[in-house]
C-alpha cells in the first residue's frame, strides 16, 4: 500500500465524539490526496507513451519497395500461400530436396547413393540384427556387362574383415577363381583331364559338438540322400521306392566293407547284389538306378567320381570356390558336382562355430533347372538365419525363371519361393521387352521400372524390403583388375607381349 493510500484510508477512520466540521475537513483531504494520486499515476502513463512513440518514431525501417537501387523489391516481405492438402506421398514428389536417410554407416561400403549423395553401405547381418530385415537373401539381375559380377565380388570379399566367409558352390565360367585365391582361398578346380577327384561318399567336415552316435546318424542320412539325388539328377525324373531300397541297402554293404566307401563300390552292390539281400529282385529293381550311376564311374561321366577325393573342402579358409569352367558345356556334370559340393558345404554349415558365410550362386538359371538341386538350393534358403548365412543368386534377367519346370509344376514354385525369401532384391540394367516380367517378379512401381533402361555400368536399383535406392557401385583400380571379366576381350586389340589398358582403371566405376 502507497503512502497516499495509508493517508487516505487514515483520513476515513472517523474517531468516536469527533465534531462535525473535523469530520469534512478530514474527508475534503482525502478527497484532495485521491486526485492528487490519480493525477500523478495519469502523467507516468503518459509519458511512457510519448517515451515508446518517440522511439518508433527513431527507428530505422526499410521502404516498402526494398532498397533503392540494384536490390529494389528484393527485401522479402509478407508472403501468403494457398493452403494445399494431400497425401505424403504425393507430398514427397513436391519436395525433391528431400532424400532418403540410407541404412547407416555400420557394414560394407558399396558406393554411393546416386539420389542423396551419401556413401551407401550394406551388410544383411547388421541389417537383420536391427530388424530391419527378415531373410539375409539376396537377388542379383543385371544384362551381360552391367557390372553385377564386380558388385558380387566387392559385397563378399569386402565382407572378409569383418569375420566373414564366402563359399561359391558352383562357378561355371571360372570367374570367382583368381578372387579366392587372392583374398588367401581355394578354388577347387575339376574337370575331364585333371588329376581332381571328388568321392560323394566322404565324411566331410565334423563339427566338434557332435557326439559319435550323432555324427554316425547324420553321415549315414547325408550319404544315402546325396546317392539318391544323384541318380535322380542323372535320370532326369525321382526314385521309386524299390529303387531307394536298392540304394540303401548296396550303400549299407559298401560302408561295411569299408571306412570311406567309394561310389564304384555302390554301384557294383547295386547291379549285383548279394544273395542275402534277395539279389535277383534286387537287380531287377535297381537295374534303372544302377546303370545311371555308372555313368559317373564308366561312362561318359567318368573321372571325376570314381575313385578316393584328392581334395578337401575346409571351412576354415576365408574363400573356396569349386571351379566348374572345364565341364561347363555338360549341364549334366555340373549339377552332379554342385549336388556333391553342397553336401560338403552343407556339413560345414551345420557346424555352430562354422560363422557367418555368404554363399554364391553364380549363373542361376543353370543350377535351378535339376529338381534335386533345386530342393537343396530352397532348404539352404529357408535355413539362412539358421545356419547364420547369406545366400546370394545372380541372374542375367528374372525371366530365366520361367524356364524352371512348367507353369503351375512345383519346380516353378520353389523357383518362384526363392525370390520370396530374399528381401534384397538388385537390379541392374534390364533390356526393354524384360521391364514387364521384372517389374512384376519383383514388385516394382512404374517409376522404377522405368528406370532399369537408363540405368549405366555400375548403376543398379536397390529394393530393400520396402525401401529403394539407385546406387553407383565404386571400386578401387586393384578390384577393378582383380575382378575384370572381359580380360579375353580387352586383349584382343593389344599387340603381343604387352597387356591391353583396362579401361576405367585409373577410376572408380
Amino acid at each position: 500500500m502507497s503512502t497516499d493510500e495509508r493517508l487516505h484510508t487514515a483520513a476515513l477512520v472517523e474517531p468516536r465524539g469527533e465534531a462535525r466540521c473535523n469530520r469534512r475537513t478530514r474527508r475534503r483531504e482525502a478527497s484532495r490526496i485521491e486526485a492528487d494520486a490519480r493525477r500523478s499515476r495519469h502523467r507516468e502513463a503518459r509519458t511512457n507513451w510519448q517515451a515508446e512513440r518517440d522511439e518508433a518514431r527513431n527507428a530505422a525501417y526499410l521502404p516498402a519497395s526494398g532498397e533503392p537501387g540494384a536490390a529494389t523489391l528484393r527485401t522479402p516481405g509478407r508472403l501468403r500461400l494457398p493452403k494445399h492438402q494431400d497425401t505424403s506421398a504425393t507430398l514427397a514428389g513436391h519436395y525433391p530436396f528431400l532424400a532418403e536417410g540410407g541404412l547407416g554407416s555400420a557394414g560394407v561400403f558399396v558406393g554411393q547413393d546416386l539420389y542423396s549423395g551419401a556413401s551407401f553401405v550394406y551388410d544383411p547381418w547388421v541389417l537383420y540384427q536391427r530388424g530391419m530385415i527378415t531373410a539375409p537373401n539376396v537377388v542379383l539381375a543385371g544384362i551381360v556387362g552391367s557390372g553385377k559380377s564386380s558388385l558380387a565380388k566387392s559385397l563378399y570379399t569386402r565382407s572378409l574383415p569383418f569375420g566373414r566367409r564366402v563359399y561359391v558352390p558352383g562357378d561355371p565360367k571360372g570367374e570367382h577363381t583368381a578372387v579366392a585365391e587372392a583374398v588367401g582361398g581355394k578354388a577347387i578346380v575339376l574337370g575331364h583331364g585333371l588329376r581332381n577327384r571328388l568321392n560323394p561318399l566322404d565324411e566331410g567336415h565334423r563339427a566338434s559338438s557332435t557326439s559319435d552316435a550323432e555324427w554316425s546318424a547324420q553321415l549315414a542320412a547325408r550319404r544315402r540322400e546325396l546317392i539318391g539325388a544323384l541318380a535322380e539328377t542323372v535320370l532326369d525324373r525321382p526314385l521309386t521306392p524299390l529303387e531307394h531300397t536298392a540304394i540303401d541297402l548296396a550303400l549299407a554293404d559298401a560302408v561295411r566293407s569299408a571306412d570311406v566307401p567309394i561310389l564304384p563300390m555302390v554301384v557294383d552292390r547295386i547291379l549285383a547284389p548279394s544273395q542275402a539281400d534277395d539279389g535277383g529282385r534286387l537287380a531287377e529293381d535297381g537295374r534303372l538306378v544302377g546303370h545311371a550311376l555308372r555313368r559317373l564311374v564308366a561312362g561318359d561321366l567318368a573321372g571325376l567320381f570314381d575313385g578316393p577325393s584328392t581334395v578337401r573342402f575346409d571351412p576354415t579358409l576365408p574363400m573356396v570356390s569349386l571351379d566348374l569352367s572345364r565341364v561347363a558345356e555338360n549341364s549334366t556334370l555340373i549339377s552332379v558336382l554342385m549336388t556333391c559340393s553342397s553336401a560338403w558345404m552343407e556339413s560345414a554349415l551345420s557346424d555352430p562355430a562354422g560363422g557367418q558365410r555368404w554363399v554364391i550362386y553364380d549363373e542361376a538359371w543353370r543350377l535351378m533347372a535339376y529338381p534335386a538341386l533345386l530342393r537343396r538350393m530352397d532348404a539352404q534358403w529357408r535355413l539362412a538365419r539358421h545356419f547364420g548365412i547369406a545366400n546370394m543368386l545372380i541372374f542375367h534377367k528374372l525371366s530365366d525363371l520361367d524356364n524352371v519346370g512348367d507353369s503351375g509344376s512345383a519346380m516353378r514354385a520353389l523357383a518362384s519361393s526363392l525370390l520370396a525369401n530374399a528381401e534384397t532384391r538388385i537390379v541392374y540394367r534390364q533390356e526393354p521387352d524384360q521391364l514387364g516380367a521384372t517389374a512384376t517378379a519383383l514388385g516394382l512401381s512404374g517409376t522404377e521400372q522405368k528406370l532399369l533402361p537408363t540405368l549405366g555400368t555400375g548403376q543398379g536399383l536397390w529394393r530393400v524390403k520396402d525401401r529403394s535406392f539407385v546406387v553407383q557401385h565404386q571400386l578401387h583400380p586393384d578390384e577393378l583388375t582383380t575382378f575384370d571379366t572381359t580380360a579375353r576381350m580387352a586383349d584382343l586389340g593389344a599387340p603381343a607381349g604387352q597387356p591391353a589398358q583396362l579401361e576405367g582403371a585409373g577410376s572408380h566405376l
